[in-house]
């Protein structure tokens, strides 16, 4: 998103002028254009004293701002905004009252705009690394339609239901990763600490190894050799992916690989039926285009697997067929769900049929987390016992023979 500085005549004659943030030259026109003024010139404008701040070595020292950040300072936001305080006063409380630096300083710079006369969407988007490209439109749908303590309202209920789902996701997986975790420490430990000791004592006694612990010594003198190249490569190796993940093709290959894997993609599909339905249903409601509610759509469910089906649905909406028909031929999208919309959209209900997709899949998701948790309890118990016996054969084997040959 950049800043541009513009020049318009409105619908009286008037020359005026004004800010707006855009994603390039031509979106701005056209928002200008939107609001029925004629764009004359447009400048796209550097204003490094607003994002100075964002850049300062003191400022990246500061812990970040997190959801619940977000959520507590949109919750204040909007219970000022009701009991009629000014819209400046507003953010000079919520600076004063903010526990979380970085979004103290973001206070102060919105106090700053709106002094010189910046419109509050303008504002906030500014801060587009904090707040989302959805948190900004609705902020913006508030401010042209008077809405804004409701707009506020239904933000509220999209960020808690947004951490309340990942809330839930992050909780079935705690577990089965702090077990991985020490089950790989265990095995290392084993191998390079225990298991040559015990080498040292069979080789002296000239007995024939058992295949566990000839595969036990090939580990331990591969790692011994060669940990330098095996360090190496796998430092590389996790760069390369970090960097390759943080592009655009990077981003689809890993969404659509985790999809495809057992129980774990069919919980990622269900969660992100459930924000896409919640956020739709919003959007929606606040009277935002079916277009762009997709394009803030595929910005926000954070699958760019699911994100790419959008192109092809704004593509068939362009040619007037509706929403729920576009939906059925994009992958991802279960049957039920496009059935529904079909529903929502004859009946003219599709607002409250989004939400009640979205109560189904929450439910869903619930359940499918439990059914991943309760799945990959007894496969962590089977990968415990396997390294155990493992280990238990490559020492106890040999030692039965050397027991033998000492009788």
């Amino acid at each position: 998103m950049s800043l541009f500085t513009y020049k318009a005549i409105d619908d009286l004659g008037n020359e005026v002028t004004g800010e707006i943030t855009a994603e390039s030259e031509e979106h701005a026109m056209e928002m200008i254009a939107q609001t029925g003024q004629i764009p004359e010139s447009l400048k796209k404008k550097t204003a490094s004293h607003s994002k100075s701040w964002k850049t300062s070595a003191l400022d990246k020292l500061i812990p970040p701002v997190t959801s619940k950040d977000i959520v507590l300072f949109t919750m204040q936001f909007k219970t000022l905004l009701q009991s009629g305080i000014s819209i400046i006063q507003i953010f000079q409380i919520l600076e004063e009252q903010t526990e979380n630096q970085k979004l103290c300083n973001v206070c102060t710079e919105i106090i700053k705009d709106l002094r010189e006369g910046t419109s509050l969407f303008n504002a906030f988007s500014r801060h587009d690394t904090i707040f989302s490209n959805l948190y900004c439109t609705l902020i913006k749908t508030g401010e042209l339609s008077g809405a804004l303590p409701d707009i506020l309202e239904r933000l509220v209920f999209i960020l808690e239901h947004e951490e309340k789902v990942k809330s839930d996701i992050k909780s079935a997986i705690r577990y089965p990763l702090i077990v991985i975790f020490f089950l790989i420490i265990a095995f290392f430990v084993l191998l390079t600490l225990v298991v040559p000791k015990f080498v040292i004592l069979f080789q002296g006694a000239g007995i024939e190894l058992p295949l566990p612990t000839k595969i036990c010594i090939f580990l331990y003198l591969f790692l011994n050799h060669y940990w330098h190249y095996i360090l190496g490569f796998t430092i590389a190796a996790s760069i390369g992916l970090f960097l390759f993940i943080k592009t655009e093709k990077g981003k689809y290959t890993r969404d659509s690989l985790l999809m495809k894997i057992p129980f774990v993609g069919k919980l990622l599909v269900k969660s992100a039926m459930s924000r896409f339905a919640s956020i739709f249903s919003i959007l929606q409601s606040s009277g935002i285009s079916v277009l762009e509610s997709l394009k803030i759509l595929a910005d926000t469910l954070n699958n760019k697997a699911i994100a790419n089906e959008f192109d092809k649905v704004k593509e068939l909406l362009v040619e007037g067929r509706g929403i729920a028909a576009p939906l059925g031929k994009a992958r991802y999208f279960p049957p039920m769900v496009v059935n529904m919309i079909a529903i929502g959209e004859q009946s003219g209900t599709l607002d409250d049929t989004l939400v009640e997709i979205s109560k189904h899949y929450d439910v869903e998701v619930e359940y499918a987390t439990k059914a991943f948790s309760e799945a990959l309890g007894p496969t962590l118990v089977v990968a415990l016992a396997a390294v155990v016996c493992f280990f238990a054969f490559a020492i106890f084997l040999p030692m039965w023979d050397l027991t033998k040959i000492v009788k």
